[in-house]
């Protein structure tokens, strides 16, 4: 039910961190992967990896904020392997820590262009092949802030509660052609992208006293996930949202 020969499975945001873990999974379990993030230096060595480990990998670079990078990351991975069977919208981007009240339209637009936009993007661009092959399957790598208030991350996480509306009214549209669209909420990941959060001995002390597994995530806590969402095993689940997070959102205290 895990097996995903033949499949190919684009990663964005995957030089490191979760989309890297994804990616690697993905490649493990036997898809043709593509690695993709804004600059070749850092996701080359990650594509190389793969390859020297048995898997078929390329390295795409593109930033996602820009919508004629994402038609040449499809572009790209449809000459590398010829088709489109599984997307993982990862990438994103949160230049803003602080209040909604002294948030600046310019941050705002492009945390929802990055984290939004370019996953209704590249959706759209892969959304028809898969409806011709009736297979296929998109996952947004989305985050438990969309699910609560927060003092500080308030515009990130309304770009991630929007994430998980973009799967369910994709899931919609498109289930009839039997393609699939769902979300992952990881809770705290240590990777460099929530570095602040988790080197930040308050923000960690207060998040381990919510956590019932009394830890933090590493990125192949939600890989998995992502196998999962991709494969077969997930063949009745479309638009819903899977939280990953230690229990967090339990509300416990230990």
């Amino acid at each position: 039910m895990f097996d995903l020969k033949g499949k190919v499975a684009i990663v964005t945001g995957s030089s490191r961190g979760i989309g890297r873990a994804a990616v690697e999974e993905l490649a493990r379990a036997g898809a043709r992967v593509v690695v993709s993030s804004r600059k070749a230096e850092a996701i080359e060595p990650v594509a190389a990896a793969i390859r020297a480990a048995g898997g078929e990998a390329v390295a795409i670079p593109c930033n996602v904020g820009r919508d004629e990078e994402l038609q040449a990351l499809v572009d790209g991975t449809r000459r590398a392997f010829g088709r489109i069977d599984v997307v993982v919208g990862n990438a994103a981007v949160n230049p803003y820590f602080g209040p909604l009240a002294q948030l600046q339209r310019d941050a705002f637009d492009k945390i929802m262009a990055t984290n939004v936009w370019s996953n209704l993007t590249l959706a759209r661009l892969v959304l028809p092949e898969m409806a011709e092959r009736r297979d296929g399957a998109v996952i947004f790598i989305s985050s438990i802030a969309g699910l609560k208030g927060t003092q500080a991350l308030g515009a990130y996480a309304v770009s991630k509660a929007a994430d998980f509306q973009l799967a369910r009214s994709l899931a919609v549209e498109w289930g009839r052609h039997n393609v699939r669209i769902n979300c992952i909420a990881p809770g705290l990941v240590r990777t460099d992208f929530a570095r602040a959060l988790w080197e930040n001995e308050k923000v960690l002390s207060a998040t381990l006293r919510q956590c019932p597994l009394g830890r933090i995530g590493e990125p192949d806590d939600i890989a998995g996930a992502v196998v999962f969402l991709a494969s077969d095993a997930a063949k009745f689940m479309t638009g819903q949202v899977m939280v990953i997070d230690g229990g967090v959102t339990l509300g416990a205290t230990n």
